[in-house]
Formats: C-alpha cells, sequence, structure tokens
C-alpha cells in the first residue's frame, strides 16, 4: 500500500503541476514535458525518504558502501539487454497494461525458476497470456464501439474522424496481436534470457518490420494504415 499511495500522490499532483507549467507559466507544450519531469523527480524523492524512514528496510538498507559496486557489472549485463528491449520498441509507452502484465511476468517466472518449480512458472505464464489477451480484446471492443467518441477527443474534424474509423479494425488486430509479445518478453526476462528476446525483438522491428512498413507506407501508398 505505502507504494501505492507514493506513485498516486505524484500522479495527482501532476494534474496542477501540468496546468500550472502549460497556462499559468506560459510555457505552452515545453510545460508538459517539463511538469512529467518534475513528477517524476517527486515520486522519486518520496520513495527515497520511505527507503530511508521506514524501519522496514533497516534490515536490508545499511547505506551506501563500496561493496555495493562489485555487482554493478553483473546488474549491468542484465539490465543493458532489458533496457534495450524496451528502447528498440518505442511503442511500449503506448502499452503500459502489457507492459504492468510483462513486469508481473517477469517477477513471478523467475520466482518460481528460482525456487525450482518449473510447472509454476508456466502456469504464471499461461494466465498472464490469457489475461493479457482479454484485456486487449476489451479494448478492442471498446474502440470498435466508442471509435468516433475517441476520435472526437482530439479533434471535431469530420474528415480526421472518418479516416480514424477507417484504420479501426486494423488497430484491432494490431492491438490483439501486440498483447502478446510484451508478456513473452517479461517471461524472457524472468528466465533469464534477455538477450536472446532483445535479439529477437531488433531483428523483427528493425530488421523486418521497418523494411515492410517503408514498403507498404511508400510504395503502396497505405501511409497511415502501416504501423
Amino acid at each position: 500500500m505505502p507504494l501505492v499511495f507514493l506513485s498516486a500522490l505524484p500522479m495527482a499532483l501532476h494534474f496542477g503541476i501540468s496546468y500550472a507549467l502549460v497556462h499559468w507559466a506560459s510555457l505552452g507544450f515545453k510545460g508538459a514535458p517539463l511538469a512529467a519531469s518534475v513528477s517524476l523527480w517527486i515520486s522519486m524523492l518520496l520513495l527515497a525518504v520511505y527507503v530511508l524512514c521506514s524501519k522496514k528496510f533497516e534490515p536490508t538498507w545499511q547505506g551506501f558502501s563500496s561493496e555495493s559496486f562489485s555487482f554493478i557489472l553483473a546488474y549491468l549485463k542484465l539490465a543493458m539487454p532489458s533496457a534495450a528491449m524496451v528502447c528498440e520498441n518505442t511503442e511500449t509507452i503506448a502499452y503500459m497494461i502489457t507492459y504492468g502484465l510483462s513486469a508481473a511476468a517477469s517477477t513471478r517466472v523467475s520466482n518460481e525458476y528460482g525456487a525450482g518449480n518449473l510447472e509454476q512458472a508456466k502456469s504464471a505464464m499461461a494466465v498472464t497470456l490469457k489475461l493479457s489477451v482479454l484485456l486487449a480484446l476489451i479494448m478492442v471492443l471498446t474502440l470498435a464501439f466508442g471509435h468516433n467518441i475517441w476520435a472526437g477527443f482530439f479533434s471535431d474534424n469530420p474528415e480526421i474522424i472518418k479516416e480514424f474509423a477507417s484504420l479501426t479494425h486494423l488497430l484491432a488486430v494490431s492491438i490483439t496481436l501486440d498483447s502478446m509479445p510484451g508478456v513473452l518478453s517479461g517471461v524472457a526476462r524472468g528466465g533469464g534470457w534477455q538477450h536472446l528476446a532483445m535479439y529477437a525483438n531488433l531483428a523483427t522491428f528493425y530488421f523486418i518490420g521497418m523494411p515492410i512498413a517503408g514498403l507498404l507506407g511508400f510504395k503502396l501508398n497505405l501511409h497511415a494504415r502501416v504501423r
């Protein structure tokens, strides 16, 4: 619960900070990313204060020491491929639900692997994957029946709303299929296969996906329908 509260508080403050920087400070669109940065710093400082002041962390947090840096290379061997997997696909930003399930799958699978419970690890993967697909289908149904409402949040231009409606069926397929790789990437991280997942993402998104997108978008003139 403390982590939920410490995440919810900066999010609540973010609305006021964004409004103040965009409108009161007259920063315009520059105020939005600045507000996001301020909110993230607030979140980090709150978590730091909680860790330093809470008695729960006394057995695990003894302060900074040179010994902690002796394992930094081992940590980077795991962290860098995981970070590369996220950076290779910038659309991860738009899939925070799947990203959350990916993190949950990674933690659960790694715990079960560490305990030697391979069947439980498989079960955790299956449950998370099914949940991700179910949530994707809910999003697809919402988009299918409310695409005009969703487009209306961003524009009242009939042409734009009509164009967005023509993309709905393509988005439905894309959202459904995209719900699975995120979870599977989390399973790969939990199993210690970060490097394999990184190579798979690199090949599919850049070596395969980008040439196909260029061909469909510019040669076949599909434009925005390419994703």
